[in-house]
């Protein structure tokens, strides 16, 4: 393979999972305007997330990232963008308090607006459609004119991540974040229940801890009690998208992809001698890769070589995505023979794909019992082999949705159709993720 490396040099490999647009010269009419736009993010952001990253790799932090399974665009609201951010929030200051550990906040959003599919259409009604790859690509109404794959939604895409972005920025910066608003952050649905209660007592104790310290003298109006380090991240999956982001920064000379500040690869897209790979090794982002129960170790390493060849601590985040009942039996030798070649990776936990089924009503659901199965094993197995456990990757919102089983709430199957709500895979609604938090701090502590 050519060592010579352009935010181009994608388009001589085989790239998997692109839509078919009718029309490639409005795609890449609509590229090259995107092109022209300015960056989401900054390479300077994106640095600062790398060296937290690198801490977690040593154990010294603990990466939290969440969000939606594919964003929607007419989800792009202020509310629902503010209830996303409270609950990631709130799961962070419980896993830093009650776990003892720094979090590094990422969020699944500004951007995861498209998604793989198995196969190009779909029967809908008895009818052949091109599949739904996300509001990005297309929209769900299943009629031929709406399922005709528009490469103008990407400049959408765009606009609605820059705006998403901007609210993000405020929240984040603008004193909503500010740790003594911890009580602001539970969910009204939250509140009365058992989760949402231990997380008032432990607002309470970081309520009393900041008047302790305003008591003795120390200023608490610093950057680290009044705003918050929040990050964006979404699956590289539409590389004209990616590649019009891509930039070279002033002050390095480097490329970066400024689209998101970490970027991951899925289990679909990840072949070696694959257009996404390429794209990937030459941005200097945080990479995540999501590994399943069909990978092949030695491809594996392959490719943790032609990404992070310098083995350059944060630069890389292995996502194991196993399901309860099969982590037991992949997880344990992957970590073994990472250890072995002496990869500098964030280990961290996908719980949510590997433990998808149908249940009896029809719905797709996950549940909460078999992912907690699923977290606990991570982490044991890690202790096992002396790596570290690093971070969990969940799909979230803040809405109070019955789209995954079981939890504090005991949602069961004949409840899903109460308020199942995604156009996707289903997500854990506040009250479920609070409660995952805590169990993840009684981990790490």
């Amino acid at each position: 393979m050519s060592t010579e490396w352009s935010k181009t040099s994608w388009r001589n490999f085989p790239a998997l999972q692109q839509p078919n647009w009718p029309d490639k010269a409005e795609h890449e009419q609509v590229v090259a305007e995107i092109a022209e736009l300015p960056p989401l993010v900054f390479a300077g952001e994106i640095r600062d997330l790398k060296k937290q990253l690198a801490l977690a790799a040593e154990g010294n932090a603990f990466v939290l990232q969440g969000g939606d399974c594919a964003e929607e665009f007419a989800m792009c609201k202020a509310p629902v963008i503010r209830e996303m951010l409270k609950v990631i929030l709130q799961m962070a200051v419980v896993i830093s308090y009650a776990g003892g550990k720094p979090v590094v906040k990422l969020g699944r959003m500004a951007g995861q607006y498209a998604k793989p599919r198995s196969a190009d259409t779909e029967m809908v009604g008895g009818v052949e459609l091109p599949s739904y790859r996300g509001d990005m690509v297309n929209a769900i109404d299943p009629t031929p004119e709406r399922r005709r794959p528009d490469p103008r939604r990407m400049l959408e895409g765009y606009f609605r991540a820059c705006a998403t972005m901007n609210i993000v920025r405020a929240f984040t910066r603008g004193g909503f974040a500010a740790l003594d608003r911890v009580h602001a952050w539970n969910n009204a649905f939250v509140a009365n229940s058992p989760q949402g209660q231990n997380y008032e007592k432990l607002a309470k104790n970081i309520d009393q801890a900041i008047n302790f310290m305003k008591l003795i003298g120390i200023d608490t109006e610093i950057p680290q009690i009044k705003q918050a380090s929040f990050y964006t991240s979404h699956e590289a999956l539409l590389l004209g998208y990616e590649e019009a982001l891509t930039r070279r920064d002033s002050t390095t000379g480097d490329w970066y992809d400024c689209s998101a500040h970490m970027l991951w690869i899925g289990d679909r897209t990840r072949q070696l001698d694959g257009a996404h790979i390429e794209f990937l090794r030459g941005v200097l982002n945080p990479i995540g890769m999501k590994v399943g129960p069909k990978h092949d170790l030695d491809e594996v390493k392959r490719i943790i070589r032609r990404l992070n060849p310098d083995n350059e601590p944060g630069r890389l985040t292995l996502i194991t995505r196993f399901g309860a009942k099969k982590i037991e039996e992949h997880l344990p030798q992957l970590a073994r023979e990472m250890k072995r070649e002496g990869f500098n990776l964030v280990w961290s936990c996908d719980p949510m794909h590997g433990n998808t089924y149908t249940a009896a009503s029809g719905y797709k659901t996950r549940n909460f019992d078999e992912i907690l199965q699923e977290i606990r094993a991570f982490f044991q197995i890690h202790w096992n082999e002396g790596t570290v456990p690093g971070g969990v990757h969940f799909e979230l919102t803040g809405e109070n949705v019955t789209e995954c089983t079981g939890g504090g709430r005991e949602i069961l199957d004949e409840h899903l159709i109460n308020n199942y709500m995604t156009n996707c895979d289903p997500r854990l609604n506040a009250e479920q993720s609070l409660d995952l938090a805590f169990q993840i701090a009684e981990m790490l502590r």
